[in-house]
């Protein structure tokens, strides 16, 4: 059993910045792609940005130059560093692992966190 639970979430004015964070815990052995997707009212699930476990990162263009995706592939962890934030950016994060190994030697993919909320006031 994959568990993703993310933290970091909060309310901040536009142009400040918040830092989430997602640790996954369970029986895995490795990790290929770590990611954070958003979803705002009345819009679809969108992704955020997105690593590799060798390190390729993928962003929206909405949030290039500004938000910066990073994680520990031992511990497990990805992180959302996110600058310069914007009211259009309030949306509830996910934290997302694909292609997920367990030490079983099992395989998984597509494992969600519940979201955590960030509101960017104006």
């Amino acid at each position: 059993q994959v568990q993703l639970v993310e933290s970091g979430g909060g309310l901040v004015q536009a142009g400040g910045s918040l830092r989430l964070s997602c640790a996954a815990s369970g029986s895995i052995f490795s990790i290929n792609a770590m990611g954070w997707y958003r979803q705002a009212p009345g819009k679809q699930r969108e992704l955020v940005a997105a690593i590799t476990s060798g390190g390729s990162t993928n962003y929206a263009d909405s949030v290039k130059g500004r938000f910066t995706i990073s994680r520990d592939n031992a511990k497990f962890t990805v992180n959302l560093q996110m600058n310069s934030l914007k009211p259009e950016d309030t949306a509830v994060y996910y934290c997302n692992a694909d292609r997920v190994v367990t030490i079983w030697g099992t395989y998984g993919m597509d494992y969600w966190g519940k979201g955590t909320l960030v509101t960017v006031s104006s």
